[in-house]
């Protein structure tokens, strides 16, 4: 990683080693996914959506939301659809887990994940550029970053109403990607979900996998070039193999 107005080899100053499968001379930018990565959000939606399913007599729910951890909106819907097929107690259902989100936002209780500020710091030092690709709605995901005091460290913002397909499609990772004025092929992914991965995979990125929620399987663990405990790990492990 490098200084944006000399992007190309990694030689003086940038990082001559590889953690596991990362090949840090290829990098210029780091995208990030946001749920599960920058906040420790989607624990707190689950708890939100178990407390609104026990109160609607929803059985299973837990299962059912884990499905939808990283894909649009229009996606999760559509899996709780096929799981209740009640139109009428699936919006009784999500307007009960916004309510429950939004109060406990409001309270602070959204909680920014160990080593984001520490590692966007180091980041931005080091001359990447930096993004956010999340599937939530774009001005969702501003205002939820300026509240942390993070939206500054971001060169682009790319929400999930910006793309017409969802993750695992690789579309919102090229579309950040693009914004950067970067190649694919020098950006890497920080992801959670298992989507997530496939969708940095599938646009021809680099992708550390930091499990939050869903602990990785055979199949992350061949996609992602590294498995991190936390973003902390990852920091470590930059600084650790930085020539």
């Amino acid at each position: 990683m490098i200084k944006r107005e000399h992007a190309g080899r990694l030689g003086n100053g940038g990082w001559e080693q590889s953690m596991s499968g990362v090949d840090f001379r290829a990098v210029h930018a780091v995208i990030f996914d946001m749920d599960g990565v920058i906040f420790d959000s989607e624990r707190l939606y689950v708890d939100c959506c178990s407390e609104a399913a026990e109160g609607l007599g929803m059985e299973g729910i837990v299962e059912t939301t884990l499905r939808c951890i990283g894909v649009r909106a229009d996606v999760t819907d559509q899996i709780l659809l096929d799981a209740y097929g009640d139109r009428a107690l699936i919006d009784r259902f999500q307007e009960a887990a916004r309510a429950l989100f939004l109060e406990k936002y409001r309270a602070g209780l959204l909680a920014v994940k160990p080593g984001v500020r520490e590692l966007l710091a180091y980041l931005k030092r080091r001359g990447a550029g930096l993004a956010v690709a999340s599937s939530t709605r774009t001005d969702i995901v501003e205002k939820e970053l300026a509240d942390a005091g993070l939206l500054p460290f971001f060169d682009r913002v790319v929400g999930g109403d910006q793309v017409s397909r969802s993750k695992p499609h690789p579309d919102i990772f090229l579309r950040a990607a693009e914004a950067l004025g970067e190649q694919a092929e020098h950006c890497l992914v920080i992801e959670d979900s298992f989507n997530g991965v496939r969708a940095g995979r599938a646009a021809g990125m680099q992708v550390i996998m930091v499990p939050d929620l869903l602990q990785p399987d055979g199949e992350m663990r061949s996609l992602a070039g590294a498995v991190e405990p936390s973003l902390l790990h990852v920091l470590k492990k930059m600084q650790k193999e930085k020539a």
